[in-house]
């Protein structure tokens, strides 16, 4: 139920009927009603919504904006819905309502409850995720823990929109890396056993990698020691990448990330996956081979170079692979496909879009989501090491630092194309300076307010015979306003995969309520206010207790 897009189409439409009006009057000329864009002014003074269409269609109507403006003005039908209509600057129309269009969103929120917010506007489209997708190599780091958070969020927003969703992790589990993470396997199981063997140059140094062996040796010993080297790295990466992909698994669920699915690279080499998309290349003319490599013809479809797919020993590159899994992406049925990737992969971007369209795929329908970097903060200093590890700070020292909240939150309040500075002592602080604190305070207190209501004899009355008009004071109106963007707030969220949108709604929630809470007594002696009122604060914890679900995060109810 999706108020403020109901009133859209009303002024939309209004706007439609007026020019229609002036032109069969002959006072304006057009061929082609234009698309009408409404945005909300930032200033309250300029109206409720606003409108540049006189601007747009100037030049088809060959005439000065503002004058044109005046013309649709002059025939704009203001019924019982439209208080005031003005033309601002160079040729704006801003719309000022009658504040009674507010007030069926409130038994509304009381009726869907947990489900307000939701509505169909992805009309059941099936959309794929796929997030974080980090090697099984080693422990979550920050930029896996940003895209997970962002990630997860976003499929809630879509599925909160009537989208089907697919949430899914791609395990690299085959390639260069893994031969490197079984090289380096070896070397920490031979040592850990007494065996002076080197350490490989490009292999994996992390403290993990030894603990990984040492677990191994306690469970097996050195049965793998006489073992031929194929073999014992086999075995090894077998046992190692089992203890991995379990580990992330659980730091990503302590996170609050589930996947509906899991799917492996090494999957593609064994089903004939990567072979059948080197022959759909090839069929549609995307493939050569020189000096015993197959190369793809990316120069064709606007790239700077070819790319090489197999190479001259017959071993498929990670890009043919890449390929493989995104037209297996397609392959299944797929309309929408969202990666979330750091922003180092930019340049591959464009490729992997070219790629979908080699192998028969709208580019169209693949979306990237490029996730800059994140610095952690504590003291005022940067913290470049984890003490614990000696590397980089994982996704389960940060959960265990700052909370599951606090870290979900800070992660998804900027846009993904944003540096974040990761403030932890911030995020740790019981202060209205943390976001999350004032967001998840603002629940807290609302419950606080019904439960000292229902102390004094108070309920929340049923909506059916509250006199709802009787909230007329700006603070009421400002806050039954946003509580009324929700539904549209997570559509524009989940369509424009912004999933920050919902970050700064709560923390103008919060503020909308305290606001309201500082002028407006709610238990006052007059019946009819007072359950008006009632209502509306139930409304505000539904509502933020809505918000902080589809972010992930916990709503207390005491802090």
């Amino acid at each position: 139920m999706n108020f403020v897009e109901n009133i859209r189409r009303h002024i939309t439409g209004a706007i439609g009927a007026a020019l229609e009006a002036a032109r069969n009057t002959g006072e304006i000329n057009f061929e082609h009603l234009p698309t009408v864009a409404l945005e909300v002014p930032r200033e309250k003074q300029h109206g409720d919504f606003a409108t540049n269409v006189a601007m747009t269609m100037a030049k088809q109507a060959r005439m000065n904006p503002r004058q044109l403006a005046e013309k649709i003005v002059a025939h704009i039908d203001r019924g019982d819905w439209l208080k005031d209509v003005q033309i601002a600057g160079p040729g704006f129309i801003n719309f000022t309502l009658h504040h009674h269009w507010l007030y069926p969103v409130l038994p509304a929120v009381q009726q869907t409850d947990d489900r307000y917010g939701a509505s169909q506007a992805g009309a059941g489209k099936r959309v794929q995720v796929e997030f974080v997708s980090a090697n099984p190599t080693g422990l979550l780091h920050m930029g896996n823990a940003r895209g997970a958070a962002l990630g997860d969020t976003l499929a809630n927003l879509l599925r909160l929109a009537g989208f089907d969703v697919t949430k899914e992790f791609y395990i690299n589990d085959a390639g260069n890396q893994i031969e490197n993470f079984a090289k380096s396997l070896e070397a920490r199981y031979l040592q850990l056993l007494g065996q002076d063997v080197p350490f490989p140059e490009e292999g994996y140094h992390g403290e993990d990698v030894a603990e990984t062996m040492r677990g191994l040796i306690a469970k097996d010993g050195d049965k793998y020691v006489p073992m031929e080297t194929t073999l014992r790295r086999e075995l090894l990466v077998k046992y190692a990448l089992q203890e991995k992909l379990s580990g992330i698994r659980e730091s990503l669920a302590r996170f609050g990330v589930d996947y509906d699915i899991w799917f492996s690279e090494q999957s593609l080499h064994d089903s004939g996956a990567i072979r059948e998309t080197l022959e759909t290349l090839r069929a549609n003319g995307y493939i050569y081979e020189n000096e015993g490599a197959l190369w793809f013809k990316a120069t064709s479809l606007g790239e700077e170079k070819d790319e090489v797919l197999v190479r001259s020993n017959g071993i498929p590159t990670y890009f043919a692979a890449d390929i493989a899994y995104h037209k297996n992406k397609f392959d299944r049925g797929f309309d929408w496909v969202i990666n979330i990737w750091g922003a180092d992969h930019h340049g591959h971007v464009s490729r992997i879009k070219n790629a979908v369209k080699a192998v028969g795929y709208n580019s169209e329908n693949l979306d990237v989501i490029l996730m800059q970097l994140v610095r952690l903060f504590k003291g005022g200093e940067i913290v470049r090491m984890s003490k614990r590890t000696g590397q980089y700070i994982t996704l389960d020292e940060l959960v265990e630092e700052v909370g599951k909240d606090a870290a979900r939150f800070f992660f998804v309040m900027r846009g993904a194309d944003s540096h974040l500075d990761f403030d932890l002592d911030l995020a740790k602080s019981q202060s209205s300076e943390n976001p999350v604190y004032y967001v998840q305070y603002a629940h807290a207190r609302i419950c606080s307010i019904l439960r000292t209501a229902k102390d004094a004899g108070y309920e929340v009355p049923s909506v059916d015979g509250v006199d709802y008009s009787v909230l007329d004071h700006p603070a009421e109106l400002s806050l039954i306003r946003k509580i009324a963007d929700l539904p549209d707030e997570i559509a524009r969220a989940a369509t424009q995969m912004e999933p920050h949108r919902m970050a700064r709604y709560a923390m103008d929630l919060a503020a909308l309520f305290h606001s309201f809470y500082t002028h407006c007594r709610v238990l006052t002696d007059e019946k009819a206010l007072r359950d008006a009122r009632l209502v509306l604060v139930d409304d505000s914890r539904i509502v933020l207790r809505n918000v902080l679900s589809s972010m992930g995060l916990t709503a207390p109810e005491r802090m």
